[in-house]
């Protein structure tokens, strides 16, 4: 066979899209993002409903902000990197395609209220469970174990995604609760093992200088031990006094641990300082979680540290970068408007976040800013990378 000779399972030549997991998810991550949080923002302003009949409007929310689009991040993410990692070819073409298909049809019928929500959870367990499969199927092919952690938090993503359906439809008490509080714990813990991996090692060659950063086994360690249990107690025992000393606990290592991780040469560089801010934001969610129980601080706050300046801006800074690297572009020199996006990503959080805790009687102002700055934020974000993302790698490599 000819080298050029296309293969049955070869993308569809100059249809960049669906070469690989991270151009077409990332782009529909953005658009969502942008679409879902501009809903939130009139339901939540004005009377307007979606006429959910088992749970509320801040519960599809919450639902289709982790599942919705966090789950296409981090889609996009694991179906680009697992190819990498084990030099196995993940899906591209029609077989991405269809696993899209998936994620794009339960979106839609989320919009029609409570009508199609037998669909729309056939749709959304069938993509997650896809997602799983596409990424385990390399994982153990070539045996690499080390990746079983975050192939087990897909699996437990797609429990607990089956654990809010079943709550929506009254098989499960509190069902709705432990499938989007467990969601947006699960994702916190993904990205906490994948900034161990890859947020030291990208500031060691991201700095203008030679530097090698602090890391520790046992702070590696420390920190996943005090999530599970933290996991397990926030959702299971709840017992007070056990979550808040874990969630000190969680705060005291990851504060350790991010100390060792910073150099001041990652505060000129979006593509760094947005993943070390957003950990660190993570941190802070830790410890405005065990305010709640100290001092009766919103629960919220801390979810939001989480949702918002965690996930938010780590996401947007990861596909900005993975989308460079992957398009043969400079990962060091992103557009310089992405740089402004995550500052308002910033504003964001401190809007829902900060802000109330200065003054709570303007706390529908806050939030209406925060929805604000991110809506601005992944404009920005979509329309600088929509045609990255869509055109064929400018060094001919057909990723």
């Amino acid at each position: 066979m000819h080298i050029n000779e296309p293969t049955q399972t070869s993308p569809i030549k100059n249809f960049a899209i669906f070469n690989l997991g991270f151009r077409i998810f990332f782009l529909a991550a953005g658009i969502f993002s942008i679409i879902s949080m501009a809903l939130w923002a009139v339901i939540y302003q004005y009377p307007l409903t979606l006429n959910f009949n088992t749970f509320s409007g801040s519960q599809w929310h919450a639902h289709e902000m982790i599942y919705g689009y966090a789950l296409a991040v981090i889609a996009g993410f694991l179906l680009t990197a697992v190819k990498n990692w084990t030099g196995q070819q993940t899906p591209q073409g029609i077989t991405l395609f269809i696993i899209f298909s998936l994620w794009l049809v339960a979106r839609l019928l989320f919009l029609f209220g409570s009508t199609y929500m037998t669909f729309a959870a056939f749709f959304d367990i069938s993509f997650l469970l896809s997602v799983t499969i596409a990424v385990a199927i390399p994982i153990f092919k070539v045996k690499q174990w080390k990746h079983l952690a975050i192939l087990f938090q897909l699996i437990l993503l797609l429990i607990f995604n089956v654990v809010f359906y079943l709550g929506v439809f009254g098989i499960i008490e509190q069902g709705v609760y432990l499938g989007t509080y467990a969601g947006i714990l699960l994702v916190v813990g993904l990205i906490l093992i994948m900034a161990r991996r890859v947020v030291p090692f990208f500031i060691e060659r991201g700095v203008d200088y030679q530097v090698t950063l602090f890391n520790s086994k046992i702070i590696d360690i420390a920190t996943l031990i005090l999530f599970i249990l933290f996991f397990i107690s926030e959702l299971f025992l709840t017992i007070p006094t056990l979550s808040l000393s874990l969630a000190i606990g969680l705060f005291l290592v990851n504060t350790v641990r991010l100390m060792g991780w910073h150099t001041k040469g990652i505060w000129g560089k979006s593509m760094l300082w947005s993943l070390y801010l957003s950990c660190w934001l993570i941190c802070i969610g830790f410890l405005l979680l065990a305010a709640s129980y100290l001092f009766g601080v919103s629960k919220y706050l801390a979810i939001h540290a989480f949702a918002v300046g965690g996930v938010g801006i780590i996401t947007m800074g990861m596909m900005s970068r993975v989308a460079l690297g992957h398009t043969g572009r400079d990962v060091s020199a992103p557009p310089k408007i992405i740089g402004y996006a995550l500052s308002m990503l910033v504003l964001a959080t401190a809007a829902r976040v900060l802000l109330p805790l200065i003054d709570p009687s303007l706390y529908n102002i806050w939030i209406g800013l925060s929805q604000l700055f991110w809506i601005v934020s992944f404009l920005i974000f979509t329309i600088t990378y929509a045609p990255i993302l869509a055109k064929p790698r400018i060094d001919g490599n057909p990723e």
